[in-house]
């Protein structure tokens, strides 16, 4: 049957996550040991808060080698700050390295709207991809964030919104993706997309 591990490394918000999947049906389990990344058939890596935090706190777990393992072998899914810590590096309170598994950086957005984006926005689907099926342009989801991603390659960005400025929504390479949006909390389409991410890691319901 397989699960998808949800990675517990004390900085993000999993337990959202945690609900939306067994909503869903689709069997999952908090992670907080390699052993449980390393056996599933897919994993979601969430974050909130500031991004040195979050990769402090990703480090001092253990789990750092098991997450970037995962990523290259399975259906791998990074949101929020957990898709900002797919990237190079962020300038976030201080210059801080990420997983390094795409390349760009994470900057604070260049808007002048009030920071944080919080609420709903639209989706500008660039590339279509697994996640997306059943997505379209115009679909809204739900932001909570002051720093984007800044994606060296273009191909890597599947899909943008608009507040004031263009704002990377989502990425994808291969068996990963990152949404900067919280698909938990985004309704209908949020749902969708996580279905979608269940059905490339083929746990049953």
């Amino acid at each position: 049957m397989g699960y998808i591990a949800i990675v517990d490394y004390g900085a993000g918000n999993l337990m959202s996550v945690h609900n939306t999947l067994d909503f869903l049906g689709y069997e999952n389990k908090v992670a907080d040991t390699p052993a449980v990344i390393e056996q599933a058939s897919g994993v979601i890596l969430p974050g909130v808060g500031a991004f040195p935090d979050a990769m402090d706190a990703l480090h001092a777990s253990g789990l750092t080698d098991a997450v970037l393992r995962a990523a290259e072998e399975k259906p791998f899914l990074g949101i929020c700050l957990g898709m900002q810590m797919l990237f190079d590096e962020s300038d976030e309170v201080r210059p801080c390295k990420g997983l390094g598994l795409l390349p760009g950086r994470i900057e604070r957005i260049r808007t002048e709207l009030k920071l944080p984006q919080i609420g709903w926005n639209a989706l500008e689907v660039l590339r279509p991809n697994a996640m997306t099926e059943g997505v379209a342009s115009g679909d809204y989801v739900y932001f909570v964030h002051s720093f984007m991603a800044c994606p060296t390659e273009e191909r890597d960005l599947a899909a943008v919104t608009d507040y004031g400025a263009r704002v990377p929504a989502m990425v994808a390479r291969g068996n990963l993706f990152g949404c900067q949006f919280h698909p938990e909390k985004s309704g209908k389409v949020g749902l969708l997309m996580l279905q979608n991410f269940a059905k490339l890691t083929e746990v049953g319901k």
